[in-house]
C-alpha cells in the first residue's frame, strides 16, 4: 500500500545543481514551505473564507523540522518569510537571466528560483544540511483538515479578525478546513505582528499532527488511507522522499505528540529594519540564531545551553516552571518537611498548592514524583530540581504533578526557564498540551 501511496506524490528536484553545502548532521532535516496557490479552490470558497486578491508564486511558510536520530524528538524551527537576506547568484526561473546575489526577503527565493533557490537560501542562512523537501498549497492544507473529521485549537480569548474571517470563541474550537485556513493566514490579530501568526501555525501544526496520528486513525486501515492519500496527493517532495522515508516518518510519528516536541522561531534582533526597495524587513539576530541552529545540527533538544550548567547554578529545563503545577505531599513523618519543599519549589517558580498534605510512611527512603506521560517534559523540568527523585508514570493523572517526599534530607535545586524564551521573537512554544485544561 505504500508504495502506491508513492505514486500518488508529485515530485520536485530542489536540490539539483545545489554545491558547496552543509555537512549532513545527525537526524533528518525537512524544509516544510507552503505556497500561495489558490487554483483549485472554488469561487464559493474564496468568497467564504476571505480568499481575495492574486495568489503569488511565493511562500507563505516556511519550517524546519528536524527529527532527531533516535526518531523520539521533533523540532519545528519557523523562518519569518520577512527574514532580510541576500539570494544567491542564480537564475531567474521567469526570465531566464542569470542574476548576481542581491538583497532580498527570504520569501522571494521561491519567486526567483523556486525550490532549489529555496532550499540554498536556507541552508545559507541556517547552516543546516536540508535532507528532505515538502511543499504544501492552499487546498491542500484545507481537505487534509477536512477529511480528518476537523482539528481542535485552543484559544485563550476570542479571536476576530474582519479581513480574513476568523471568529473563534474563547476555549477549545474544533476548526474545518477553511476555518483552520482563517486561523493560521490571520494578519491582524496580533497588531499586524507576523509572529503571532507563526505560533499559531507552529500550534496547529501540532494540534494536526497529533490529530493525524491517535488511534482512531492508525488503527483503522480505510481511515488511514483516506487520510493518507489525501495528504500525499496534494504535496510536492523531493525523488528521495520515497516509501522507505514515508515508513520510517510513519514509524517515528506514531508515538507522536505535542509533548514530544519542541517549537521555536528564529531570535530576531530587529523586527522593522527598512531595506532600501524592500521596504519593512526582519533582521535575525545572528548569535542567537546560531545557537539554535547549532543545536539542530547537534541533534539535541533546541533548550539545552551550549555550555553545562555550573554545580551551583540553576539547572536548565525544558519547560518553564510556572507552567508547571505541583503538589508536595509528606511520606517521612518529619514534621514541616512537605512544608519546606513546597516552599523551595515554588521559590524556584513552580506553581505549588502552597498546602503540602501527610501521606503514608515511605518504604524506603527516596522521593517519587508522579506525572501523566502527556506531560513528560514538564515532569522532566520538575524532576531537574529534585534530587535523586524517582519518576513514576500515570496514564490519565492529568497536568498536576505529585511530588511525595520520601527522603529526610531531601533537597531542592534551582532551576531557570528555557535560555531561548527570552529572545525578541524567538521563544519556544513551550507546555505539553495543545488543547485547553
Amino acid at each position: 500500500m505504500v508504495k502506491e501511496l508513492n505514486s500518488d506524490v508529485r515530485r520536485v528536484d530542489p536540490f539539483h545543481g545545489l554545491t558547496d553545502r552543509p555537512r549532513d548532521t545527525d537526524g533528518s532535516n525537512v524544509l516544510v514551505v507552503g505556497t500561495d496557490r489558490r487554483d483549485k479552490i472554488s469561487t464559493e470558497q474564496k468568497k467564504k473564507y476571505k480568499l481575495g486578491g492574486a495568489a503569488c508564486e511565493c511562500t507563505d511558510t516556511l519550517m524546519l523540522v528536524h527529527l532527531s536520530a533516535d526518531r523520539k524528538r521533533a523540532s519545528v524551527v519557523s523562518l519569518p518569510r520577512d527574514s532580510y537576506t541576500e539570494l544567491p547568484a542564480h537564475q531567474d526561473r521567469a526570465t531566464g537571466k542569470v542574476l548576481p546575489a542581491r538583497p532580498a526577503k527570504l520569501n522571494a527565493a521561491y519567486t526567483a528560483g523556486g525550490p532549489a533557490l529555496t532550499v540554498r537560501t536556507v541552508e545559507k542562512m541556517t547552516n543546516v544540511h536540508v535532507d528532505h523537501y515538502l511543499e504544501v498549497d492552499f487546498t491542500s492544507f484545507m481537505s487534509t483538515v477536512d477529511v480528518l473529521g476537523g482539528v481542535p485549537v485552543c484559544t485563550e480569548k476570542p479571536l476576530k479578525d474582519s479581513y480574513s474571517g476568523l471568529s473563534l470563541p474563547k476555549g477549545t474550537t474544533r476548526l474545518d478546513g477553511g476555518q483552520a485556513l482563517q486561523y493560521v493566514r490571520a494578519r491582524h490579530l496580533d497588531g499586524g505582528s507576523d509572529l503571532g501568526r507563526m505560533k499559531r501555525q507552529q500550534r496547529f501544526l501540532a494540534s494536526v499532527i497529533s490529530r493525524a496520528t491517535d488511534n482512531g486513525v492508525l488503527m483503522n486501515p480505510v481511515r488511514f488511507n483516506q487520510v493518507a492519500r489525501t495528504l500525499l496527493r496534494s504535496v510536492r517532495a523531493d525523488h528521495g522522499f520515497g516509501s522507505g522515508q514515508m515508513m520510517a516518518l510513519g514509524q517515528a510519528m506514531r508515538g507522536f505528540r505535542p509533548s514530544s516536541s519542541e517549537f521555536a522561531s528564529v531570535p530576531l534582533s530587529e523586527t522593522d529594519f527598512r531595506a532600501p526597495k524592500l521596504g519593512s524587513t526582519v533582521r535575525w539576530d545572528q548569535k542567537k540564531a546560531e545557537e539554535l541552529f547549532t543545536a539542530l545540527r547537534s541533534d539535541r533538544p533546541l533548550s539545552v545551553d551550549k555550555q553545562p550548567a555550573r554545580r551551583s547554578g540553576p539547572a536548565q529545563v525544558e519547560v518553564p516552571p510556572r507552567n508547571i503545577r505541583v503538589e508536595v505531599r509528606n511520606a517521612t513523618g518529619k514534621t514541616g518537611l512537605g512544608a519546606r519543599v513546597d516552599r523551595e519549589l515554588r521559590a524556584s517558580g513552580f506553581a505549588t498548592t502552597r498546602t503540602p498534605a501527610n501521606a503514608p510512611r515511605a518504604q524506603d527512603s527516596r522521593t517519587t514524583l508522579t506525572y501523566d506521560p502527556h506531560w513528560d517534559r514538564s515532569a522532566r523540568s520538575l524532576a531537574a530540581a529534585l534530587p535523586g527523585v524517582e519518576m513514576v508514570a500515570a496514564k490519565g493523572q492529568g497536568p498536576r504533578m505529585k511530588v511525595t517526599v520520601g527522603a529526610p534530607d531531601q533537597r531542592v535545586r534551582r532551576v531557570r526557564a528555557p535560555a531561548l524564551a527570552s529572545a525578541p521573537g524567538g521563544a519556544p512554544v513551550r507546555g505539553d498540551r495543545v488543547g485547553c485544561g
